[in-house]
């Protein structure tokens, strides 16, 4: 009985290779040779599902888009069943925040993505697309919490929104650097969230206990 190979593993499992080594030392520091070594197969094998460098990393770009798509998918389900749409809101934008090591590998993969889809449109765009999906989300849960009486109407949610993608990614910069903590840069969210917060919540907040 010939062995069943999962082929979808075996993509992941190079293209996280390159991740690694991405997160370490760039991207341009990713040879064929490098990612194989690092995935622990061989360069053939690497060769047989990839024919080029630029393949990898199209699919390893697309790999991160999803991976970070799944992260705010998860932030959503854990906090949308017991809690308030800004409740949720500030969940998911403390959730982008590069806090554990996998959202740090992550972060750090994307920043070098960047650099290298300054010079090539194909991975622009697919940064662009990842970035149009988080702003997606984030001004949904805006509205959500404007019907809600929680944020301040009428508000630009398009504008809002970018503003707020804005702050997470200067303050995942920040916490890469270390110039933040993980409290200093959830603080600092919250600061920016106080400032879309309704007279009416206000007031409610201030006449709690």
């Amino acid at each position: 009985m010939p062995k069943q190979v999962d082929h979808d593993a075996r993509r992941r499992q190079i293209a996280e290779a390159l991740w690694r080594i991405a997160s370490r030392g760039g991207l341009e520091a990713a040879s064929l040779n490098q990612v194989a070594a690092e995935a622990g197969v061989s360069k053939g094998m690497v060769q047989h599902y990839f024919q080029t460098r630029d393949d990898i990393l199209v699919f390893a770009s697309q790999l991160l888009q999803a991976r970070v798509e799944q992260r705010v998918n998860r932030s959503l389900a854990a906090e949308s069943s017991r809690a308030s749409p800004r409740a949720v809101l500030r969940a998911v934008l403390r959730g982008l925040l590069p806090t554990d090591d996998d959202s740090r590998t992550e972060m750090l993969v994307a920043s070098a993505f960047f650099v290298r889809a300054l010079g090539q449109p194909a991975l622009a765009a697919r940064y662009r697309d990842g970035q149009r999906l988080i702003l997606d989300a984030i001004g949904g849960l805006i509205r959500q919490a404007q019907e809600a009486g929680e944020l301040i109407a009428p508000l630009d949610v398009a504008r809002e929104a970018e503003v707020l993608l804005s702050v997470v990614e200067s303050l995942g910069s920040a916490l890469l650097l270390g110039r933040h903590t993980r409290k200093t840069a959830q603080g600092l969210i919250d600061h920016q969230l106080a400032h879309l917060t309704s007279s009416r919540r206000l007031a409610r907040r201030r006449a709690s206990p």
